[in-house]
């Protein structure tokens, strides 16, 4: 069960990252600019998962898997291109403001946000391999969108997929190589 320990993992990981949250990125996301590239995933200063949009509009591979994610599963609620909806929140707007633990934590666990006007749930995807398993992939995405990086619709071009996303996905969602 792969996608246990990745959720466990994760959960874990998230846990620590909130409480150290609360100071580190006080300025929400940070800057996006990538410093670093590991197996085609690029990095911000901080560590982060972030973007890399080429000067012709090639994007990396991640934030296109994350844009085909966001459309599987997210845009339902939180409308086309991560623009919201009448019935949930713009995340290209929220990740101005939202750090990757704090996405992470939401997206994970859930929220609940009841008011006298209104009540917004968001479920927990924690145990959902089809979001898990592309996690960074929705932040970098969304991350672009809310940077304006990448405008709305599908990227037009991306990198190739790295074998070591290929290889994390196989071993994510419990697929042999």
């Amino acid at each position: 069960m792969a996608v246990t320990r990745l959720v466990i993992a994760i959960v874990a990981a998230t846990g620590l990252f909130v409480a150290a949250a609360t100071f580190a990125f006080a300025d929400g996301s940070g800057d996006p600019a990538a410093v670093k590239n590991e197996d085609g995933k690029y990095y911000d200063k901080e560590g982060n998962p972030t973007f890399k949009v080429h000067s012709d509009g090639t994007v990396d591979w991640f934030t296109y898997s994350g844009f085909r994610r966001y459309h599987s599963d997210c845009h339902v609620c939180h409308g086309p291109d991560g623009e919201g909806s009448s019935y949930a929140p713009a995340l290209s707007s929220s990740l101005k403001t939202m750090s990757y633990p704090e996405f992470a934590a939401v997206v994970v666990n859930g929220r609940k946000n009841v008011n006298t006007a209104q009540e917004n749930v968001m479920p927990a995807f924690g145990m959902n391999p089809n979001v898990m398993c592309y996690l960074d992939d929705l932040f970098v995405y969304l991350r672009a969108r809310a940077n304006g990086a990448v405008p709305r619709g599908r990227p037009q071009k991306h990198e190739e997929k790295p074998e070591a996303a290929t290889q994390a996905e196989n071993s994510c969602l419990g697929h042999k190589s």
